[in-house]
């Protein structure tokens, strides 16, 4: 059994464990190995450290734990950061240690997330995705739709991501009623 919590100072080790180990599985075959080592178990816990510091309830940082309490996922954001495209919420991360992928804990996070950002008063959700990260398609699984594609620099290298975007959270909650 799985339930999905609310991120605490003390998760930030195990986040940033998630972080870097999901990233790399990830995107092992996407990006360049010299680019994939910019990101470190330091850098993620100090970034995990400082935004679970001082909790701001405008920017939801979930996880999803075991029936053991062990942290296995997590996803977290807040407002929409460019402000190119009228969404006014954005998912930052979300990240899942490989052996609990493709078990519907993503669809727990996410559903989670979107309930934290509607109670929080957002209306809409937007999401930056590597365009050839195969887990794009989870993203219109629930409806988002493709909205722009850039390019974004990792590393030394530059790669296209693609935005997808719910333009009503309450359309993407629908999603998980049926």
């Amino acid at each position: 059994m799985y339930k999905v919590r609310e991120a605490k100072l003390e998760d930030a080790e195990r986040i940033a464990d998630i972080h870097v180990k999901s990233w790399k599985s990830t995107y092992s075959e996407l990006i360049n190995e010299q680019d994939m080592s910019n990101i470190t178990y330091d850098n993620r816990k100090v970034l995990w450290e400082t935004i679970l510091c001082m909790p701001n309830e405008n920017q939801p940082a979930l996880v999803i734990v075991d029936n053991k309490e062990r942290i296995v996922g997590f996803i977290s954001g807040g407002k929409e950061r460019t402000k190119r495209f009228g969404y006014d919420g954005e998912i930052y991360a979300i990240y899942l240690l490989e052996e609990y992928q493709r078990k519907g804990l993503g669809s727990m996070l996410l559903e989670s997330f979107a309930t934290a950002m509607k109670q929080s008063g957002y209306q809409s959700l937007l999401v930056w995705v590597l365009t050839k990260n195969p887990s794009n398609r989870f993203y219109k699984d629930y409806g988002a739709k493709q909205l722009e594609k850039e390019e974004t620099t990792i590393g030394k290298g530059t790669y296209q991501e693609t935005a997808y975007g719910w333009d009503d959270i309450d359309d993407l909650l629908l999603k998980f009623n049926k």
